[in-house]
């Protein structure tokens, strides 16, 4: 399907002939639009496109400059299904209005109306409120979703808006409290739903941004990134959740030669920080200080260049999964893959490369043992030190560490602690 840019609205009041659903989508760009965020908002999009038109709550960009604004505007062109309206988030300052239009605003579907108030700045609007009024007064609106970004207060998080302007809002629709459905927001990188002056209130900020901690009882490991689908079934306006898996955008990594071309960047890459790492590293050793922290950087940034890349093609199941799965990758590496390629190389007269397949097969026995524990129960997890030798690669843990690597014979003093 052929998709849209997101709609600059000028009419206060907008009519959406033969819309009878909406897909939410919270948060996608407030911490920055590199490719990982930017592949789970683009996942979003695509599973928004289920609905007639698409609700973005905020934090479209992670700052309100030109810039942003254009290259989030051109990618939801590219990938959009239905038209994506937007509100203000407290990220989404500056050129805004430039872009999307009014920052209050009220859309009128076929048997429901959303209306989009401002609080970005942590007040609604008089302008907005006066909208809402009238919209809820009109006789033809019977269900209506109240829209913003910051929360109004609730049992989960602070950080929301004050009582007094929560009275505010109260105030203004308080004469049609019966056709507010739902109270909808966005700024928490999490997702929960709770009530408040007796109205459900649904927060989401799944479509991005790396999900949070948001309290004891919703924390980020049970949380996946996801979206909102609101519907009509029997007359009723009704929401339900959708998450968002890490494979849940595939249109780069379908096409075999652009996925080929993405696996050698990834190679690439990840080449260019190993040698700039190892670099680093005889630069420390002779005291070029200053020298290694340049290589270093390099490496940093050579590394984020493949993540990138890599992130695009990566196809992987949930998050739980994910130990599982490379503990199968450990396990064929230790058993079979490197066993092999030492004793290959031995008979080849290549003695080093013998050597440094055999030293990483004892490590990678050693990862598979502790994935194996994380998949079982990641919550309990209780190794506390982990040691990599620095010379082979080895991993230890335990409460007794050796004073030597027992496959390298490195000291101690030069283990690498991970806590």
């Amino acid at each position: 399907m052929q998709g849209k840019a997101i709609e600059k609205v000028s009419e206060r009041i907008l009519r959406l002939p033969g819309a009878r659903s909406m897909g939410v989508i919270g948060d996608p760009g407030c911490e920055g639009l590199g490719t990982y965020n930017m592949k789970v908002y683009a996942g979003a999009l695509e599973e928004s496109a289920k609905d007639d038109f698409s609700l973005i709550v905020g934090d479209l960009v992670p700052s309100g400059n030109d810039l942003y604004y254009r290259v989030v505007q051109e990618l939801t062109a590219a990938l959009a299904g239905n038209s994506v309206y937007v509100l203000r988030g407290n990220h989404d300052t500056g050129a805004y209005a430039k872009y999307f239009g009014r920052k209050n605003y009220a859309l009128l579907a076929e048997s429901f109306a959303v209306i989009v108030l401002d609080n970005a700045m942590r007040i609604f609007e008089d302008e907005g409120l006066a909208l809402l009024s009238e919209v809820l007064a009109m006789e033809e609106v019977r269900q209506a979703v109240i829209a913003f970004h910051i929360p109004t207060p609730n049992h989960f998080i602070r950080n929301c808006v004050s009582e007094e302007e929560f009275a505010r809002l109260k105030e203004a629709y308080g004469p049609y409290r019966e056709k507010v459905k739902y109270l909808l927001c966005g700024h928490v990188h999490s997702r929960f739903e709770d009530t408040a002056d007796g109205i459900p209130l649904i927060c989401t900020g799944g479509g991005g941004a790396m999900i949070e901690d948001v309290s004891e009882e919703i924390r980020a490991c049970d949380v996946e990134h996801h979206i909102v689908h609101f519907y009509e079934e029997n007359g009723v306006l009704r929401y339900r959740f959708a998450n968002l898996g890490e494979d849940c955008y595939r249109r780069e990594s379908e096409n075999g030669i652009l996925r080929e071309r993405l696996e050698d960047a990834v190679r690439g890459e990840l080449m260019a920080h190993l040698k700039y790492m190892m670099y680093a590293d005889r630069a420390r050793r002779r005291g070029l200080d200053r020298i290694a922290t340049l290589f270093e950087a390099l490496a940093a940034s050579e590394y984020q260049h493949a993540r990138n890349f890599y992130s695009v093609l990566e196809n992987s199941g949930s998050f739980r999964e994910g130990a599982g799965e490379f503990a199968a990758g450990e396990n064929f590496e230790h058993s079979r893959l490197y066993p092999m390629m030492a004793e290959y190389a031995s008979e080849q007269n290549s003695p080093l490369a013998s050597q440094a397949y055999t030293a990483a097969a004892m490590a990678e026995k050693q990862h598979e043992r502790l994935l194996k524990k994380a998949q079982e129960d990641m919550e309990g997890f209780s190794e506390g030190k982990i040691y990599v030798c620095p010379i082979c690669g080895y991993l230890m843990y335990g409460e007794e560490i050796p004073e030597r690597c027992p496959v390298c014979g490195g000291p101690s003093r030069q283990y690498e602690e991970f806590s």
